[in-house]
């Protein structure tokens, strides 16, 4: 398997992860009666519980970009050092973000951010050059 793959495979597993701990966050603060409710009228989670939610939102938005980015590249046989290095970008950038997320450490998280959206536009022009 290309490793590209691979790093999406391991992408999926941190997305499944940064869900188990926004639910924790959850439970922690309304109780296993409201999240196994409807959820009306549910309180905001706040504090770590957010920010936890908010980084699993977060990275489904961008899993789904770099999901399509991978797959295309393997399928066109147009993966190369360069999709590695933007793949691997990607997958330790958004493993720092989720950490640093929700910890609360504002500035570095956007920082992080934008090295894995960097990740995405090296696997990006690899596919459009």
């Amino acid at each position: 398997m290309r490793p590209e793959l691979t790093l999406l495979v391991w992408a999926v597993a941190l997305t499944v992860v940064q869900m188990l701990v926004a639910a924790q966050g959850a439970f922690m603060q309304v109780g296993l009666m409201r999240l196994v409710g409807n959820r009306d009228g549910m309180p905001e989670i706040t504090g770590w519980g957010g920010r936890a939610a908010r980084a699993h939102w977060n990275m489904l938005e961008n899993l789904v970009l770099f999901a399509a980015l991978v797959l295309v590249a393997a399928a066109a046989g147009k993966t190369n050092d360069m999709t590695l290095l933007g793949a691997q970008l990607f997958f330790w950038a958004r493993l720092a973000y989720a950490a640093i997320y929700i910890a609360g450490i504002t500035w570095v998280r956007t920082l992080v951010w934008l090295v894995s959206v960097i990740g995405l536009i090296l696997i990006f022009a690899q596919l459009v050059k």
